[in-house]
């Protein structure tokens, strides 16, 4: 039997993090976390940010490897998913590359047939460049007073004409509010097809 696949889909700092530990230690299952930070700890520097790309065709030049590594990312969850064990996926998918690039599709394809819920992580702008401001990661994250270019970008991108299983607003709930939604939510059949082609949020609203 394989596993599930729970996809977090939101900006730097909504929340997903430890959104997802909190579902590995409180959902039942035997679950594994296999996200964007995950993945590129893998990766060599030259390749880095991988993945994680920020909205706003911020290196142009490293766009061509995103197919390939979207592909190898996909490759291991799958792999993992196979065996029968769940993992949770936490990402910020978007379109606004400056060659057009669509990871969507990609999920879409390798994910046919597994059961997936893609979750959309909220967080409010405020609660965010407090995170940013508290722990810049060595100036990894863009901080300051106000709202950085790049910060904006993000809680733009990261959602834009995407649909979801279920919306959740981590700068109002806690890891293990958001992680008992999720636990109620894989008591249903997954409905998402990625590509954003059914939705429980249409019906449900945002928690």
């Amino acid at each position: 039997m394989t596993g599930r696949i729970v996809i977090l889909n939101g900006a730097p700092r909504a929340g997903k993090s430890s959104l997802a530990e909190a579902i590995r230690t409180r959902v039942s299952g035997r679950w594994l976390i296999w996200g964007v930070d995950a993945f590129n700890a893998t990766l060599p520097p030259e390749l880095l940010p991988g993945i994680g790309l920020r909205p706003g065709g911020e290196r142009p030049d490293l766009e061509a490897n995103l197919p390939e590594l979207f592909g190898r990312y996909l490759g291991v969850l799958t792999g993992m998913a196979t065996s029968g064990l769940d993992v949770v996926a936490d990402l910020g998918l978007h379109t606004d590359y400056a060659t057009g690039f669509d990871p969507l599709p990609m999920l879409a394809e390798a994910l046919a047939g597994f059961a997936v819920y893609f979750i959309g992580i909220d967080c409010d702008l405020d609660t965010i460049m407090a995170r940013r401001n508290a722990d810049t990661q060595d100036g990894l994250y863009a901080a300051g007073p106000g709202v950085p270019a790049p910060v904006a970008r993000w809680q733009q991108a990261v959602h834009d004409s995407k649909s979801y299983d279920l919306r959740l607003d981590m700068g109002k709930l806690t890891a293990e509010q958001g992680a008992n939604h999720v636990q109620a939510l894989l008591m249903s059949p997954p409905t998402t097809t990625i590509l954003g082609l059914s939705s429980i949020d249409a019906r449900s609203g945002q928690l």
